[in-house]
């Protein structure tokens, strides 16, 4: 019969190795972002040739677009690199002098905080453009009263659960802080 200990050290093992089970969910990350990226260049193709018979509030709708698709790439970005370090591996690029100064620090609770902040951003910039589409009648009836009130109820979701987690985050560090 093996020893205990032996198979508890074997079992370890193999648990501490699966971890490398979510490498291909971050490379499935890569895919995303490429994903965003080809969005973002697409979008910026059709509007440019078209700048020049934009009106202002149009520039600034596809501007707020343009914002959306980049916040949403930094939160995937964001997931990859914190959720890789914390759960995977660590980077081997210390010395990399383009490595993001932020790489390595973020724990489970910053990346919590750091999606969260996210969402609500691209929410917000989402219900930002729609505030500005009702500035067009035709827009304003297609998109009615019920969609607007959701959408603000959603976004005030967000931003409730964002304070709700800072708080909790803040109560576990006081209540980690008061042990010591």
């Amino acid at each position: 019969m093996s020893n205990p200990s032996t198979v508890e050290q074997k079992f370890e093992r193999v648990l501490f190795a699966s971890r490398w089970l979510m490498a291909p969910m971050y490379l499935g990350l890569v895919a995303g972002l490429g994903m965003l990226v080809f969005i973002f260049m697409r979008d910026l193709g059709y509007y440019l040739p078209k700048l020049l018979i934009m009106k202002s509030e149009d520039v600034i709708l596809v501007a707020l677009t343009l914002i959306d698709l980049t916040l949403a790439a930094n939160l995937v970005l964001i997931v990859m690199f914190s959720g890789y370090e914390n759960f995977v591996s660590k980077f081997d690029l210390a010395e990399h002098e383009d490595r993001p100064g932020w790489m390595g620090k973020v724990d489970f609770g910053g990346l919590k905080m750091k999606l969260i902040a996210s969402i609500v951003a691209i929410s917000g910039i989402h219900l930002l453009k729609r505030f500005m589409e009702i500035s067009d009648i035709d827009s304003a009836k297609a998109f009615g009263e019920t969609e607007l009130k959701w959408l603000v109820i959603i976004h005030l979701t967000f931003v409730i659960s964002g304070v709700l987690m800072a708080l909790m985050d803040w109560l576990q560090a006081k209540s980690y802080s008061s042990k010591k």
